[in-house]
């Protein structure tokens, strides 16, 4: 039996993918409210094809609770935030799920972390721990990296299709690890060694901060002498070595805008481009900010009160709000003392989120004269017709409208 440990945007679909492929699981999460909400039959957050495979899973025989459970095999799946001075990794709830563990393990109990941590985590915050607590690593308790690699969005599939690494001190735990992962995973599955695995997983989040970035800052400059930056990086893409991503309102989620802090933070003096990449990116929302005043002014504009920022999710067609640039950029303007911009998103349309937060799209609209476009949610590009007669600020270059501002 596997218990998995934190029931979050990873914990849950991974519980209930290995429970739907014939693995008995139990899902602990210390929050009441989450484990009485799974045991009553919903799932706590929107996922494509989430709520059929929670169903799979619950005729499978899956189990909720918020007790750790007497066992040989954990997978821990909590947060792992960074402090936002030193930029390191704050490992305190992986350590508060490993003691917890150790109160109830069986001897010989593989522990799998699959939360993302930062290369050295296991040596330098859970190794002291399990050792302090008596118990000898390698004989009393096994320890295992395997980072999760799924999106919000596509999480299922991602599951189900995606490469994985599994790192450990011992190829034949790695091995008995890899099986159960193989009960569902179709892709590839690399055995390494622990630290190799950490740092894998950083890297692979910090390659895609480091080209967003280029794209973000690319945008700054053909704006700074009025060129057409989308133009530019059509032709340029148009080589066969250049793959420029497209610039946006900047970065969210849990993983591209936190993880190559972790490699900020423990390199301080090497990770130099990292460092400017990451600031680039979490200075996107203030270039937004910048731009509607712009726009405002242009168009004769005085009242924030009459912008409308249409969406608030850190990225399309999903309710997760983690690090969410519209979440910033009204940080951002709430410092400037002027009136809160108006916003809607349609997946909230019963819950607030966000002052100024409006619930019904109709209404936005009415109440706005000027829409930015923060989320390319589908539901937006159903409404284009909706729009007309609007300031349009389009952070995405995605409405066929004419006369839309860009970034």
């Amino acid at each position: 039996m596997i218990n998995v440990i934190g029931l979050g945007y990873i914990g849950l679909p991974t519980a209930l993918m290995m429970a739907s492929h014939g693995v008995e699981v139990v899902g602990t999460d210390y929050n009441k409210e989450l484990v009485a909400t799974l045991n009553a039959g919903r799932t706590t957050f929107k996922e494509d094809g989430l709520d059929e495979l929670f169903s799979d899973a619950v005729k499978a025989g899956i189990k909720f609770t918020t007790e750790y459970q007497k066992t040989d095999m954990y997978i821990v799946s909590v947060p792992t935030p960074y402090d936002k001075f030193s930029k390191k990794v704050d490992a305190c709830y992986v350590v508060a799920a490993i003691k917890e563990v150790m109160k109830v393990c069986l001897k010989g109990a593989v522990v799998v972390v699959e939360s993302t941590v930062s290369p050295g985590t296991m040596d330098r915050f859970v190794r002291p721990v399990i050792e302090e607590g008596g118990f000898k690593i390698g004989e009393d308790i096994h320890l295992v990296h395997a980072p999760e690699r799924i999106i919000p969005g596509n999480m299922v599939y991602e599951l189900l299709h995606n490469n994985r690494t599994v790192g450990a001190d011992s190829k034949e735990i790695g091995e008995r690890v890899k099986e159960y992962y193989a009960t569902f995973c179709q892709g590839e599955i690399v055995v390494t060694d622990i630290r190799t695995a950490e740092m894998t997983k950083v890297v692979e989040n910090t390659f895609r901060a480091v080209n967003i970035a280029f794209a973000n800052e690319l945008s700054r400059i053909c704006r700074h002498d009025n060129m057409d930056v989308y133009e530019i990086i059509r032709i340029c893409n148009m080589h066969p070595r250049v793959n420029i991503l497209q610039p946006g309102p900047g970065v969210g989620g849990h993983c591209i805008s936190v993880d190559p802090w972790f490699l900020v933070g423990d390199y301080p003096s090497l990770a130099k481009v990292i460092d400017e990449s990451m600031r680039t990116n979490d200075s996107q929302p203030e270039f937004v900010l910048n731009r509607i005043h712009e726009i405002m002014s242009e168009n004769g504009m005085t009242d924030t009160g009459r912008v409308g920022l249409y969406g608030i999710t850190y990225k399309e067609n999903v309710d997760d709000v983690r690090e969410s640039p519209t979440l910033q950029l009204a940080e951002c303007q709430e410092r400037h003392l002027a009136s809160p911009l108006k916003s809607f998103d349609p997946f909230f349309t019963d819950k607030v989120i966000m002052k100024n937060q409006v619930l019904d799209f109709d209404e936005f609209l009415d109440g706005v004269d000027m829409v930015v476009i923060m989320v390319k949610h589908d539901h937006i590009k159903a409404s284009w017709e909706k729009l007309r007669g609007k300031v349009v600020l389009d952070c995405f270059n995605i409405c066929p409208l004419e006369g839309v501002y860009h970034l």
